[in-house]
């Protein structure tokens, strides 16, 4: 008769390398196959193309600015991040109403916009203004894409209209109509003004 405790070894053995085979294996590989047929693209990452090309994630917000941090005229501008839009570094800036930090950072990108879109520091949406929570919001209102449609218009010698009517065409409505608010995704208005060129 074998010892006990190599019986017992033995079977857990076995059991650890079934649990591994099972649950390591087969509940991945099975998870992945539901994913891969039944949401391919959220499976993916929420992939972005142009020309055939990735350009990003309809998940994660992008900079459209040049070397110098300026806003690229002819493009929409994302909101501030935090964290430079580095999925890696997901975070706010952790700073409070009460922060002089904050309140100065506000009011410099206040004037900053109102200069460049020419527009009243008043009208200015507070998107435009604050980062989000994870600094990576791909989203910002339709109004604050509105205030930039004159500015990308010009830039691009397109009609008021046209542009206006890409950002009404590409405005998402709240989830599931009540959670939220209404949004545009950056990428995709951009996406859309350079294939509509």
């Amino acid at each position: 008769m074998r010892h006990p405790l190599l019986r017992q070894s033995l079977t857990a053995l076995r059991v650890l390398l079934i649990m591994t085979l099972v649950l390591g294996i087969g509940y991945t590989a099975a998870v992945l196959a539901v994913g891969q047929v039944l949401l391919p693209s959220q499976a993916n990452g929420s992939l972005l193309t142009h020309d055939g090309e990735v350009v990003g994630s309809a998940l994660i917000g992008q900079s459209f600015t040049d070397d110098d941090g300026e806003a690229l005229e002819q493009w929409f501008q994302s909101r501030p991040s935090a964290v430079g839009y580095d999925a890696a570094g997901s975070g706010g800036s952790n700073l409070g109403p009460e922060s002089d930090e904050l309140v100065a950072a506000i009011d410099e990108r206040r004037a900053s916009i109102a200069t460049r879109e020419g527009v009243d520091p008043a009208s200015i949406p507070a998107d435009a203004l604050t980062a989000s929570a994870s600094g990576l919001d791909p989203h910002i209102s339709p109004a604050y894409a509105a205030l930039q449609a004159p500015r990308i218009a010009d830039a691009r010698g397109l009609e008021l209209s046209a542009v206006q009517a890409l950002i009404d065409r590409l405005i998402e409505g709240r989830t599931l109509g009540y959670i939220g608010e209404p949004r545009v995704s950056v990428l995709a208005l951009n996406i859309a003004l350079a294939e509509l060129q």
